[in-house]
């Protein structure tokens, strides 16, 4: 690989190698397996939804269930409207679901498919709902995906009845079901009730029991989408993940929304739960506390190991902005943080967090991607990297410890099981982290050199 300048890197404008990011029907599918007796169905050829599984199986190692309107090269030229409403009927007639969420794919989206138009011609069984979101592939990313399908369910769903049901909606944005326990739980400390949209812990992170359930217990139900119109409160999770479907719900039902960065690390939870504290006026519990003195005191205990340590941060939005707080928290220097999603906000809110820091020297980039990254890493190297399984040939190539955090982890097992938000899963994190700083100088340390560690 060639050592390039910043300039000529930064002047590729029209390909992409290795891309940070995957395409809009990913985030979805996602979004709609954390509705209750969903099923995602792909308007678009079979090859796609096809991929989209195998993505998400891969990463959460559960399947990822899918159907689609199969396109073939009549549908192509003559459009897909005989495709979804056949796709639709064998759906609700062989799987039962009890809504189905349909988006749109490149195809579909190039040759101009009004879904809404379809939609509304069905003859849907009774008791059974059809939704749909636009989501060119070509456009965006998953997280793109991932929130307008969320906006596809509250503008199909969502109703004001005018009387609030004294719920506070938590959008928690895109992460793992074990994330969402976490919120959860954190949420429950503060005695605050609530409706997670979307919930896909209990869906994709089922244990094994012998008998297979199409439709496990996890997941939003469909009366609290519905009861999102009530809520007297949005918190909605990730400054650029949340915002658009908070947002929709505040025009649509009045609802307010607060919008809070994804809480990993300190200060990023201790925001979300004096939100929380402010919703319920109760002081925050022990627990927390416990946790919370718990998580300051490793930071300190291994300062020594993250001072001043350069790290190259990569993945999606909202996790590569929680990530680089955390490690500046930790006395560490983002030197470089990338997401392949596109958007000027990221770079403006990266370049704040850097301002907040005061820390100099740190480049940020939207819809960047690996190829760019490992340029930047060439001219001038890191000390540790963060991000995706798809980065661990640049680490493997430059000898860098590399932690996979974010989505997709390909290669790794019980990663979805576990948070990265809040004070434990930001205790994880420094576990984690500290590993791999401690493991890669146990390589390189004489015999000298460690039995004074000892």
């Amino acid at each position: 690989m060639l050592n390039l300048t910043k300039k000529e890197i930064s002047e590729r404008s029209a390909l992409r190698v290795n891309p940070c990011k995957t395409c809009q029907p990913v985030g979805a599918i996602y979004a709609a397996l954390g509705v209750h007796k969903c099923m995602p169905h792909s308007h678009g050829s079979q090859g796609c939804v096809s991929y989209h599984r195998t993505f998400l199986t891969r990463h959460f190692k559960e399947p990822a269930i899918a159907s689609t309107s199969s396109f073939t090269e009549g549908a192509s030229v003559f459009g897909g409207g005989s495709n979804l409403r056949t796709g639709v009927k064998n759906v609700f007639d062989i799987y039962n679901p009890d809504i189905i969420a349909v988006h749109t794919t490149c195809l579909s989206e190039t040759i101009g498919d009004d879904l809404n138009a379809y939609i509304q011609e069905m003859d849907v069984p009774e008791g059974k709902l059809v939704i749909h979101a636009n989501t060119p592939s070509y456009v965006g990313s998953h997280i793109f995906g991932f929130y307008n399908m969320m906006a596809g369910f509250i503008n199909y769903l969502s109703k004001s009845t005018g009387k609030s049901n004294g719920k506070t909606a938590i959008f928690p944005g895109f992460v793992n079901p074990g994330d969402i326990k976490e919120l959860k739980k954190i949420a429950n400390y503060m005695k605050v009730p609530f409706t997670m949209f979307p919930d896909q812990s209990g869906v994709m992170d089922v244990p094994m029991t012998g008998d297979y359930s199409m439709y496990p217990k996890g997941g939003t139900r469909i009366p609290e989408i519905v009861g999102l119109g009530d809520c007297k409160m949005v918190l909605a999770l990730g400054e650029l993940t949340s915002e658009e479907p908070a947002s929709l719900l505040e025009r649509k039902c009045k609802v307010p929304y607060t919008l809070l960065p994804l809480p990993i690390g300190i200060e990023a939870t201790d925001r979300f739960v004096m939100e929380l504290a402010q919703l319920s006026n109760e002081e925050v519990p022990y627990e927390l506390e416990e946790e919370r003195g718990q998580l300051v005191d490793i930071m300190l205990d291994a300062h020594a190991y993250f001072y001043n340590k350069t790290v190259a941060i990569f993945g999606d939005p909202d996790t590569v902005l929680g990530l680089t707080r955390m490690v500046l928290e930790m006395g560490m220097i983002p030197k470089y943080v990338l997401t392949g999603t596109p958007g000027d906000n990221f770079v403006r809110l990266a370049e704040k967090i850097f301002e907040q820091y005061g820390v100099e020297g740190c480049t940020a980039k939207a819809a960047g991607d690996l190829f760019e990254l490992h340029q930047w890493i060439k001219n001038e190297k890191v000390d540790l990297m963060i991000g995706t399984s798809y980065g661990k040939s640049i680490a493997r190539v430059e000898d860098i410890p590399f932690v996979r955090v974010g989505f997709p982890i390909l290669d790794r097992y019980a990663h979805s099981y576990f948070p990265i938000v809040g004070y434990k899963g930001a205790l994880r994190l420094v576990e984690k982290i500290s590993e791999a700083l401690m493991e890669r100088q146990d390589r390189t340390c004489s015999d000298e050199d460690f039995e004074m560690v000892m």
